[in-house]
């Protein structure tokens, strides 16, 4: 299903559109499991692994390589390139199963947390990786959300800050630019493009329902 060397976009969101991530702790759970279920060597129970005074040893080879990632309250996206042999499908599954189990106990509750199961898309092109290297990062914008709730590399591209300790391969994107600034503005000028289409389509389904 998954090539490597190729990109593609990874999307899910909570089932009946639920919120996912209740507080910060949601969060730095979601992150922990990004960073250590990217591993081709089975890592286990991200909980278990706590009590361990001597961490497992194993290989840094990672499943996938993150080129921009966003998490808001109640979905996520990530752009992904597959590194390993069925990367894509094994990191996922782990990260998947990992944060549901986590957030069912902490929340007492049991059932599917995520709408089925992960969607993708290859990205095909060149301006389709640049033009949705914005909406995965600039994704708190598109929703009028804050800081607060919604965690993403948007720090990285702008600035080189690293954030969330995850790593992050922007050099797919940013190595077609001359600078942070460049970069900062093609985002403000697609991020603006997003934003007019997304009102546009909100009134054609508003007249649609109308009908």
């Amino acid at each position: 299903m998954f090539a490597g060397g190729e990109f593609y976009h990874i999307y899910n969101r909570g089932v009946d559109k639920r919120a996912i991530f209740l507080d910060k702790f949601d969060y730095e759970r979601f992150l922990q499991g990004m960073r250590e279920f990217n591993s081709v060597d089975p890592i286990g129970s991200i909980y278990e692994n706590s009590f361990l005074k001597d961490k497992p040893k194993r290989k840094e080879k990672p499943l996938v390589s993150f080129v921009a990632y966003c998490i808001n309250p109640n979905h996520f996206h990530f752009i992904l390139e597959q590194v390993s042999p069925k990367g894509i499908e094994k990191f996922m599954q782990r990260l998947g199963m990992g944060y549901a189990k986590y957030f069912n106990n902490k929340n007492k509750r049991s059932g599917t947390l995520f709408q089925g199961k992960f969607k993708a898309k290859h990205i095909d092109s060149n301006e389709y990786l640049l033009h949705l290297s914005v909406y995965v990062n600039l994704n708190f914008k598109v929703h009028k959300l804050g800081h607060s709730v919604s965690k993403s590399s948007w720090g990285k591209y702008k600035n080189g800050k690293f954030e969330n300790n995850v790593s992050i391969n922007d050099r797919a994107v940013l190595d077609q630019f001359d600078n942070f600034d460049d970069y900062k503005k093609f985002a403000e000028s697609s991020l603006t493009d997003i934003l007019e289409r997304k009102e546009m389509y909100k009134k054609l389904e508003e007249v649609l329902i109308d009908d």
